[in-house]
């Protein structure tokens, strides 16, 4: 099988295993709701403790137990077998086990102060918690986006200022044009779990930083991790951060309202006893999830607009634009990524442009291949 067909059944299995758990997921809800399920567990939490937060726990974390029963099997399929059946991945099944325990652990840190609050706030105000959830939610991924790169990700990789001086110099140059406050360019092990390459640019004030992982310094050339670097300096320049945290915040707004209207209508059609019966929550998160899915390629669009803008400020900024085209040839090699996705897969699925189109895009502003 050719690397390029081998990279379009890698794509569609995962797609396919993507797809199958949401389905799975919304299965079960359904079940829970009209099979009565949803009603005998908050009878059983109620049976276990009085205090109707502790109840709420109770009741998600069997929720939650039940979908994991499922979602677990399917996760080590395409997170760990996949992986090392098309060759991409480092990690042994007790390391790849571990980092999902240390990822639940964190979530269920970060989440349950949230589910408290929507949970109070639905209780009390019937009628605006949703302008006070999406108001929460805002603040959140602000704090989240502040303490990430510092608190977070270091439970996960380790994070070293990178010590070549040609790099970080070429590095600095370019944060200096984008008027970028460059902390030391940050190499991470990315390479403990996988061979694939990538870099980002998170944080948000002071914490902000590019990080770059191992393998692509490794693997790519000088100039290839220049026109990598100054793409990730394009998001900062176009202020692609605050502009998606802005969209986040309009986005979550209208998903609660509408999920508001919605919810308290089926409420009645279907017999529950109020907003905050518990028994109704996963109808809710069901609404949720529907808007969340017929949004999602929405906010995809404009993923796929702020990675064209960034890709342009690479090709003008970078000493070598040339190099670019051979970076992105990489990128697909190594994280054995579709070059040519179906439109309908792309649009719909794809936070970024494929692979081709980005090096068209490139073509179409003059720069060509050697």
């Amino acid at each position: 099988m050719t690397q390029k067909n081998q990279a379009k059944t890698y794509e569609r299995i995962k797609l396919i295993l993507n797809i199958s758990e949401t389905i799975i997921y919304i299965g079960i809800i359904l079940i829970l709701i009209f099979g009565g399920w949803s009603a005998y567990l908050r009878d059983l939490a109620a049976s276990c403790v009085e205090n109707v937060y502790f109840q709420l726990l109770i009741f998600i974390g069997i929720l939650g137990f039940v979908l994991s029963v499922f979602s677990v099997p399917l996760s080590f399929i395409s997170g760990f077998w996949m992986e090392h059946y098309y060759n991409l991945s480092n990690q042994t099944f007790w390391a790849w086990l571990w980092e999902k325990i240390k990822a639940f652990l964190v979530g269920i840190i970060l989440s349950v102060p949230l589910l408290l609050l929507f949970y109070y706030l639905l209780s009390n105000y019937p009628e605006t918690w949703w302008i006070w959830m999406a108001a929460a939610l805002f603040f959140f991924s602000v704090l989240i986006g502040r303490i990430a790169p510092v608190v977070i990700f270091p439970l996960f990789y380790k994070f070293d200022k990178l010590a070549d001086e040609e790099i970080v110099e070429r590095m600095e140059k370019l944060a200096k044009e984008g008027n970028f406050k460059l902390d030391g360019v940050y190499r991470f092990n990315m390479s403990k779990t996988t061979k694939k390459a990538n870099a980002a640019f998170t944080g948000m004030g002071k914490s902000k930083r590019i990080i770059l992982g191992d393998t692509l310094l490794d693997e790519f050339s000088l100039d290839e991790i220049e026109s990598v670097f100054a793409h990730e300096v394009g998001h900062y320049v176009h202020k692609h951060l605050m502009i998606n945290v802005a969209i986040g915040t309009i986005n979550s707004f209208l998903s609660l309202f509408i999920a508001h209207l919605v919810y308290n209508y089926l409420l009645k059609q279907i017999g529950f006893t109020g907003q905050a019966d518990l028994a109704a929550l996963p109808l809710l998160f069901l609404i949720l999830t529907i808007i969340s899915l017929i949004m999602s390629p929405l906010t995809n669009m404009l993923s796929r607009s702020h990675e064209r803008q960034a890709d342009k400020y690479a090709l003008k900024k970078s000493s070598n634009a040339k190099a670019f085209l051979t970076a992105m040839k990489k990128l697909a090699k190594i994280n054995l990524a579709d070059e040519s996705p179906h439109p309908v897969i792309e649009f719909l699925f794809h936070s970024h442009p494929s692979i081709s189109k980005r090096i068209q895009f490139a073509k179409s502003l003059g720069v060509q291949e050697e």
